[in-house]
């Protein structure tokens, strides 16, 4: 089936005078979970996972995909002429160096414009210049033969109370068009959807994990324009946007609307999240000032309606992952569980609880060997089950409307040898590291890596993963500018200032291929400390609230200040969510929060 749909693509490229087509796992907003509409990667090479991009040729098929995913693009393409690159291993080059010496001079490259980002079709487009291969960005060859491709999703858009967001959606759009006026543009044009829904303080139903709509917005200085189907805006809605002077305008009418920014006009947009179609639109004849959004810094640095409902969200989800760890401890090896079915526990729990919207991402269940591969994801294909040895590592949050939850746990399923808990006490020590750290104003995430890593690089090791990334508030797992990382690539804004009220993971691990893997993971939210003449302290409060399994601890591992800090962790998890439990799973906490 798979070599048949790619042997009808490549028939429309010949047909189109194409040397290579290039199929990206992205939406029209380069969001990181697309709804069905969009998994065209998925149709063409049966590779299911939430990354992946392939490329055709007239004679070769090929698909890069990241280490999550090695297995699992395996099997999924078996029997197939799809060729996995995996990413980072030696020999295997980038797609745009892959394109640049594989493509003939002057062939083309054809893509769907809508679906691929600006930035990086720029990028390639200069370095394919020097043979001379243009471009063409308006085929979407996989929309014509994919003939029971799913319709866009139609879900209602709600508006998000002040009494979660913090601040008005009118607050908001007066400081985008001060960026505005200051940088002399006429229109704000945004893509992304977790921008508009932070801005408008609006929330959907399109994408997977992530609560949005599909939709554009252009922002002016007297009025603003939101593009979006019809049928997702009730009478409410619609008096929502009316009193924020926003006209709803239909979701595909974008381009015809871009061109109106013609000679003269100055069109603020960020190319790192705006697919290159719109981009080339608006870059036609209007002035482009290509900055990062106006909202990008708002929406990172949460205000304290935000926090204290963060610190809410946290108590509640914590509730449902320990009520999991009771589980999967107490019944390891006298039932039958797997992968898969122990991660539909934990998604279980947590939808059961009030004011759960679903899933921050897929929940992540790796036992043994499967946890040395950092988010590996379980298939049907992959699923194994867990034994009574070893460790298994849960990876798992949740969208509520107190903001959104991320946490990583390693559990011992078993007896541990001396070395496993020499590693876990390692990751440990990191973990507590940096979320105890006290720094000046000013400091980076690349200024705290190291916190993190000097237990482990003590030992001579090390993790290949970012130590931490930015959260949204009932928006994307993973939000930028914040992150916590020593390698700063390119030109990502992966070390901007840390602000009061950003919120990051803190989840070293420790990988051993074959074997097992650890990972800890708690959110911190960035908060002012003391302030004297050195300056401006800061320091990090946790907000994840569910115990670390002491079963993996030998506390003569920890010095005196980290058997401190861990114990002041379990004491504020069992200050928490004992109320919330009943006499047996009281019990059981207290136990499993005990003093080291």
């Amino acid at each position: 089936m798979i070599d048949e749909r790619l042997g009808r693509l490549r028939a429309l490229m010949e047909e189109r005078g194409l040397a290579a087509y290039y199929v990206p796992t992205d939406d029209y907003h380069l969001s990181e979970y697309v709804c069905e509409h969009f998994r065209a990667r998925a149709y063409m090479t049966g590779f299911t996972g939430s990354a992946g991009t392939l490329v055709v040729t007239p004679d070769e098929a090929r698909l890069w995909v990241d280490s999550r995913y090695f297995l699992q693009s395996e099997f999924q393409t078996a029997g197939s002429s799809v060729k996995i690159m995996k990413i980072g291993e030696e020999g295997v080059p980038t797609i745009p160096q892959y394109l640049a010496d594989t493509l003939p001079e002057n062939a083309a490259l054809g893509f769907d414009g809508r679906t691929v980002g600006a930035q990086w079709a720029l990028k390639t487009g200069r370095l394919l210049a020097a043979k001379r291969i243009r471009l063409e960005p308006a085929h979407d060859l996989v929309g014509e033969i994919w003939a029971e491709r799913p319709a866009l999703p139609k879900g209602r858009v709600w508006k998000l109370g002040e009494e979660y967001a913090g601040k008005s959606a009118a607050e908001k759009l007066a400081h985008v068009r001060r960026v505005m006026q200051e940088k002399d543009a006429d229109a704000h044009v945004l893509a992304s959807l977790d921008d508009i829904a932070w801005l408008l303080n609006i929330r959907g139903n399109d994408i997977p994990c992530c609560p949005v709509a599909l939709a554009y917005l252009v922002v002016e200085h007297g009025e603003a324009f939101l593009f979006i189907d019809d049928e997702k805006l009730d009478g409410d809605a619609r008096d929502y946007l009316d009193s924020l002077n926003v006209k709803a305008l239909p979701y595909d009418s974008i381009y015809e609307f871009a061109a109106r920014y013609g000679e003269g006009s100055t069109v603020l947009l960020w190319s790192e999240r705006v697919n290159f179609a719109l981009y080339d639109v608006l870059a036609r004849e209007a002035i482009l000032v290509d900055a990062e959004n106006p909202t990008l810094l708002g929406k990172a640095v949460k205000n304290e309606t935000e926090v204290e409902n963060l610190r809410r969200a946290h108590v509640r989800d914590g509730l449902a992952l320990t009520r999991f760890i009771k589980w999967v401890k107490e019944n390891v090896g006298k039932i039958e569980m797997s992968e898969i079915s122990a991660a539909e526990k934990l998604d279980e729990a947590r939808r059961a609880l009030p004011g759960n919207l679903g899933l921050s991402f897929p929940t992540i269940c790796a036992y043994g060997p499967h946890a040395a591969l950092p988010h590996y994801s379980a298939t049907p294909e992959t699923d194994v089950p867990i034994e009574p040895a070893g460790f298994l590592l849960v990876d798992s949050g949740g969208q509520y409307y107190e903001g959104t939850t991320d946490v990583t746990r390693t559990f011992a399923m078993g007896e541990l040898s001396a070395e496993q808990k020499r590693n876990f006490a390692l990751v440990l020590r990191g973990m507590l590291a940096l979320s105890n750290a006290r720094f000046l104003y000013g400091c980076r995430g690349a200024n705290l890596d190291a916190l993190c890593r000097a237990p482990l690089w003590e030992a001579a090791l090390d993790y290949k993963h970012g130590t931490g990334h930015g959260v949204g508030y009932l928006l994307g797992v993973h939000e930028g500018p914040n992150s916590i990382r020593w390698r700063l690539e390119g030109e990502k804004l992966s070390s901007c200032v840390l602000e009061e009220g950003m919120v990051t993971s803190d989840e070293p691990g420790l990988y051993f291929e074959g074997a097992y893997g650890i990972r800890t993971e708690n959110l911190i939210v960035c908060r002012k400390d003391v302030r004297n003449e050195y300056g401006q302290f800061m320091r990090f409060e946790t907000l994840t609230c569910a115990p670390i399994d002491l079963d993996c601890i030998d506390p003569a591992l920890l010095n005196e200040a980290e058997k401190k800090q861990l114990n002041s962790y379990h004491a504020f998890v069992f200050e928490k969510l004992a109320p919330l439990m009943d006499r047996e799973e009281r019990e059981w906490l207290r136990k499993y929060t005990r003093s080291v």
